[in-house]
């Protein structure tokens, strides 16, 4: 049996790596010089099975850093920006799709 790791990757388009750093479970995009970055601008972005299985390859020989690395379709935008290609991606770079509440007021709070 093959495991999913060593299976070969299907890919569709731009692809960037994303992983939840270690220490506090934020969300991170790693970078062409194999570091992590908190912002998808800094990501490296491959369009081949191979050119993302080399990024998995760095991303999971670091999970004392991150953990959880995944391959992540991205868009370059009209601008040259990179933009998250689905909804989970958009909610892992801009948070929530509903509004928050701000605050929450406590019974007998004052």
């Amino acid at each position: 049996m093959t495991s999913p790791l060593q299976r070969k990757l299907k890919i569709s388009g731009p692809t960037a790596i994303t992983a939840n750093r270690l220490a506090d479970g934020v969300v991170v995009w790693l970078t062409a010089s194999g570091r992590w970055s908190e912002r998808l601008a800094d990501a490296a972005v491959r369009d081949t099975g191979e050119g993302v299985q080399a990024l998995l390859a760095v991303a999971h020989g670091d999970e004392n850093t991150a953990v959880g690395a995944y391959p992540a379709p991205v868009r370059r935008t009209a601008d040259g920006r990179i933009a998250p290609a689905n909804l989970r991606e958009r909610i892992r770079v801009e948070g929530p799709t509903v509004a928050l509440p701000t605050a929450i007021a406590l019974p007998g709070a004052a």
